[in-house]
């Protein structure tokens, strides 16, 4: 039996509102355990290898004990490309599994060293915490008991695994005496394997039109099939909760009385939706009885959920029902009949159509026993009583201001009196917290700063919330506070030596795009920045940016001597191609303007989609003078249709997600055309650094390398790097790939960008 002794005792972080700011001096929990960064003052890609992150696992019913994971990038190195759309290829990545006494801020290592940790549950008590680990391409499960520090594996008859992905989670029962696991059928991996290999290595494959499904799209969903059984802890009997079936997923009801899964019914592959599915919603009892079906076809219903499992709300021609895992006929919410239709030639006064004009309501939440509903529409976000009361607006919005802040709601307390709202500015960076109490209609302001907040967590019991917080362009560290959001304790301080590097201060930088239409963007200063300096400037292009969210590359060409964009685009469907010369151009006349960018000196690249952008620009203007594709489609047509281990994607984005053409090939070819940037590769003047990967299955390299033997038959100026081991965007195979792709950026930049300082210094 192994166990731990390494219960650490650390000062205690507690704050209150007025001093929770971006200065306040953190004592170092959790701190320290890491290879520490490098120890110069310069940000360096072996920093960004290992700047450490968190993944929350589980916080135990009365709040008191966090489980997390801590790694780095440096612990996902490894990646095996070939076996991309394999089901039972399990990616490389080891953790420090830490438990943190939220009331104190101790915590204790689990295990020593690295482990490859999926998931993790507490018990009900919170005194035991049940794990699930991969250990080469299979997954073990083990119980921590977190008093004596001891563990116990759980033994699984022979020939059956555990469904680690692909699968469910680990679950107690009510009375912690067992848990709920998700098995393989026996001969699972055998036959997903054979099937993988021969779509892979042949000799002969064929396909046809006549099967339901697309061959790698049924190879996918094999990682599905599971079953559900009840796991006793002392005798390590096994009983069968739900039989071997197509699972899309499965959640215990908050009382861990019932499981509500949702079994796979798609008939064939659908081009509507990526990975698109259909589900039947069905209930169990634990204790034993039939499965009863409480949704017949998900194909027209999007439910939302209550915490407490047992409701779903859904909105349909805009009006709301409700049912629930005993009652599942829905019951209409808004919009009852109408009394009768008004005469037609009665007159209506000037505005009275948009003063009486009917919400359409979209679900938002639906608090605990489906008392109420959180739902939004144009007008804001409303209030629906389950017992027929009028729907109230309690948050307006003006539905004319597409620059007002936006409200998501995250969680309710558990008797459904308040709940917790995140709250972003869209012109400033002010992000925050706010309770909503419903019975007194009062709205609260927690807690509303400068910081980034994200993954809000609140315990069982409605008494601790735990989330996680950080200045802008750092990596986050957690935090824990009450329910009133008081109290607060810094967790973990994760990259202690982050402090004494030059990183980039950032800026929201707002502008007019060539349109007149307000866009905002992030500038990253260089890390040696002087006033009065027009620097040379790097524009990492996408789609939209806002937070100035911790970003390693831009870090590591701001300690380059570099100025960093990430300008926003507005994009149109059917004309995607002018928002980036639109967008990104009157970013780079605004920073010019303001004398921070040199006009002579200015760069651009992205990755996947900003690959794509990055080229189309430039065949629109010459103003770069560098730019750097990586993993970017060049040709939309050969695009279309390729990538098969990525199903229907590459169909979808240009008909109907991110692409936005709009359109079938065959029904807009010319649109298709107007987006390859290699059918206007003749007007790239700038010189293009392209690097893919071999074994990219997202954006193959074959059709990034179109561009580099156009460009080298036109006789411009054209680098393509090909990692032969490599997948999507940076190469992750090893430590020396990482590096030399950093490498390949900065020097393809100092080339271009600097060679007039060098030129200078020389004369």
């Amino acid at each position: 039996m192994l166990r731990t002794n390494i219960w650490r005792v650390v000062p205690v972080a507690c704050f209150t509102l007025s001093i929770f700011t971006v200065s306040a001096a953190l004592p170092g929990n959790l701190s320290g355990q890491r290879s520490e960064l490098s120890s110069g003052t310069v940000f360096t890609v072996e920093d960004a290898l290992d700047v450490a992150s968190a993944r929350v696992l589980d916080l135990s019913p009365d709040g008191r004990w966090l489980a997390i994971t801590v790694a780095s990038l440096r612990d996902r190195i490894g990646v095996d490309n070939y076996r991309y759309g394999d089901p039972t290829y399990v990616r490389p990545s080891v953790q420090e599994l830490w438990v943190i006494d939220t009331h104190s801020a101790e915590s204790a290592q689990v295990f020593p060293g690295k482990r490859s940790v999926v998931r993790a549950s507490w018990s009900p008590d919170g005194r035991r915490l049940a794990i699930v680990e991969a250990r080469g391409e299979a997954f073990n499960a083990w119980i921590w008991d977190r008093e004596t520090e001891g563990v116990q594996e759980i033994a699984l008859p022979s020939g059956r695994e555990l469904a680690g992905q692909g699968g469910g989670g680990i679950e107690w029962t009510t009375d912690g005496g067992a848990l709920l696991l998700s098995l393989r059928p026996e001969g699972w991996r055998e036959e997903a394997q054979e099937e993988f290999a021969r779509l892979t290595k042949g000799p002969i494959v064929v396909q046809s039109s006549e099967e339901p499904f697309l061959a790698w799209e049924a190879l996918r969903r094999r990682s599905g099939i599971r079953s559900v059984v009840r796991y006793e802890i002392e005798s390590e009997a096994i009983s069968e909760v739900i039989p071997t079936t197509a699972l899309a997923g499965h959640r215990m009801t908050a009382d861990r009385t019932y499981i509500v899964y949702d079994e796979d019914i798609t008939e064939k592959t659908s081009y509507d939706v990526i990975f698109g599915r259909t589900n039947t919603v069905k209930a169990v009892p634990l204790d034993g009885g039939e499965p009863a079906t409480v949704i017949e076809s998900t194909e027209d219903i999007r439910a939302t959920w209550s915490e407490d499992g047992r409701f779903f709300a859904y909105s349909k021609d805009g009006d709301v029902f409700l049912a629930s895992i005993h009652d599942p006929e829905p019951r209409r919410l808004t919009g009852e009949e109408e009394a009768a239709e008004e005469e037609e030639d009665e007159e209506v006064e000037p505005g009275e159509e948009d003063e009486e004009e009917k919400p359409r309501y979209s679900v938002s939440s639906v608090g605990p026993g489906g008392e109420r509903i959180v739902a939004s529409s144009k007008q804001g976000l409303w209030i629906i009583e389950a017992d027929g009361d009028e729907p109230y607006l309690f948050l307006p919005e003006d539905e004319d201001d597409d620059r007002a802040p936006r409200y998501r709601v995250i969680e309710w307390n558990p008797d459904g009196e308040f709940f917790y709202l995140t709250y972003a500015s869209r012109r400033e960076w002010e992000r925050g917290l706010f309770r909503y109490d419903v019975d007194d209609r009062r709205m609260a302001e927690l807690v509303k700063d400068d910081r980034l907040y994200s993954n809000f967590r609140l315990s069982e019991d409605g008494s601790t919330l735990v989330f996680s917080a950080a200045p802008g362009n750092h990596p986050y560290d957690i935090y824990s506070a009450d329910a009133g959001f008081r109290r607060i304790r810094r967790l973990t301080t994760l990259n202690p030596d982050m402090e004494r590097k030059q990183l980039s201060r950032s800026e929201l930088l707002p502008y007019l795009d060539v349109d007149g239409d307000s866009l905002y963007g992030v500038v990253y200063y260089p890390a040696d920045y002087q006033e009065g300096t027009a620097y040379p400037t790097v524009f990492i292009v996408y789609e939209q940016f806002f937070d100035d969210r911790y970003n390693s590359t831009a870090n590591v060409l701001a300690n380059h001597g570099y100025l960093v964009v990430n300008p926003s685009v507005d994009l149109e469907t059917g004309y995607p191609g002018e928002a980036w010369v639109k967008g990104v151009t009157a970013a780079a006349n605004k920073l010019i303007e303001m004398g921070l960018a040199d006009p002579d000196r200015l760069g651009v690249h992205g990755t996947s989609y900003g690959g794509y952008a990055t080229n189309l620009l430039i065949t629109q203007t010459d103003r770069f003078k560098a730019a750097i594709n990586i993993s970017g489609k060049v040709d939309m047509i050969s695009f279309y249709t390729d990538s098969p281990r990525l199903g229907v994607r590459n169909i979808h984005a240009p008909e109907k997600s991110q692409d936005r053409i709009g359109a079938t090939l065959w029904e807009q070819p010319q649109k298709y055309v107007a987006h390859s940037a290699i059918m206007y590769a003749d007007r790239i003047d700038t010189p293009l650094l392209l690097i893919t990967g071999e074994q990219d299955h997202n954006v193959p390299a074959r059709t990034t390398m179109e561009m580099f033997y156009a460009l080298r038959r036109l006789g411009k100026t054209v680098e393509w790097v090909n990692y032969i081991d490599g997948g999507h965007g940076m190469p992750t195979m090893s430590v020396e790939m990482v590096n030399d792709y950093y490498q390949r950026i900065i020097d393809w930049y100092d080339k271009y960008l600097k060679a007039t300082d060098e030129e200078e210094s020389e004369t």
